[in-house]
């Protein structure tokens, strides 16, 4: 007999933000534009669309919502510079690859902070998933576009990627995900700019053909991304929201391999249909026996 071990709509919610991430990637890597500055205009569009949106239903943005979402805002900011800098030096199947190991931190601070428990049968699967992301990004290492550089910005992004998941499931009950998700771009599109200043990058008016892709990333990855996976995150357990994410490499390779004629092995293909099967098979309902509370002991209240 099986059982529903996850709520369907906190899966769904999440498996869509991770693809409009993984094509983020991709539009990134044709606006030319720094990383920063790319994370500076983008958040701060935005922000401000959302945030006059809400404001005129009722909702403004508050000091109290400034401050709870700080945290957050800021990992995310550091994130986006670390990894649109990645984009734009090594492959996007590298730098989204490696971006995809953020679980593994996940997986350990969710146990530590909310008493997460996971399956020995997710624990498998997930472990599959990661040896098939490192495959795809081994296939990567001999492509022209490969850079090591890119590839160590892209381990920095991981950690506070990682942090960022941990302060948006820190964030349940203290504000709606639309008022975390509205600060949370705030301080990321603050904080681009401030360290496009202190960096000397390039901040200076993007071009009309850039302002496009920049429109596409803020509600396309904004919108359908963060919004999606702030809510998600308050749905089901943190380790699997952050699991799901190993998607993102498998929509970007193809995505870059279409769009950009980025080179993808055989090799490559088939560790990424590994990772979709792995992670089918933690989504799935369980015939074991298995419930949702064996599966997750403990939840965030």
């Amino acid at each position: 007999m099986s059982d529903q071990r996850f709520n369907n709509l906190g899966v769904i919610g999440a498996g869509v933000a991770v693809a409009a991430w993984g094509l983020s990637g991709v539009v990134a890597k044709d606006i030319n534009m720094s990383g920063i500055a790319l994370g500076a205009y983008r958040f701060t569009l935005y922000a401000v669309v959302v945030g006059l949106f809400m404001a005129f239903r009722g909702q403004p943005l508050t000091l109290k919502i400034m401050r709870l979402s700080m945290w957050g805002g800021l990992a995310l900011g550091l994130d986006i510079a670390l990894f649109f800098s990645a984009v734009k030096l090594t492959t996007v199947a590298n730098a989204t690859v490696i971006g995809s190991t953020q679980p593994i931190v996940v997986a350990v601070v969710a146990y530590k902070l909310f008493g997460e428990r996971i399956a020995k049968r997710d624990i498998v699967l997930a472990g599959v998933a990661l040896a098939a992301v490192f495959v795809v990004v081994l296939g990567a290492g001999a492509s022209p576009e490969w850079s090591l550089r890119g590839d160590l910005l892209a381990v920095g992004a991981v950690f506070v990627w990682a942090g960022y998941f941990v302060f948006s499931k820190q964030a349940k009950g203290l504000m709606t995900p639309s008022e975390y998700t509205l600060g949370a771009a705030m301080w990321a599109g603050l904080s681009n700019f401030l360290m496009g200043a202190m960096f000397s990058q390039d901040l200076s008016w993007p071009t009309t053909e850039s302002w496009i892709g920049l429109v596409v990333l803020a509600f396309g990855a904004g919108l359908l991304g963060h919004q999606l996976m702030n809510w998600a995150i308050q749905q089901i357990p943190l380790w699997l929201s952050s699991t799901l994410t190993l998607l993102i490499p498998v929509v970007s390779a193809s995505a870059a391999w279409i769009f950009l004629n980025e080179s993808l092995s055989a090799t490559q293909i088939i560790a990424m249909a590994v990772v979709l099967a792995a992670l089918a098979g933690i989504v799935m309902p369980s015939s074991s026996g298995e419930t949702p509370e064996t599966v997750v002991a403990k939840t965030a209240a």
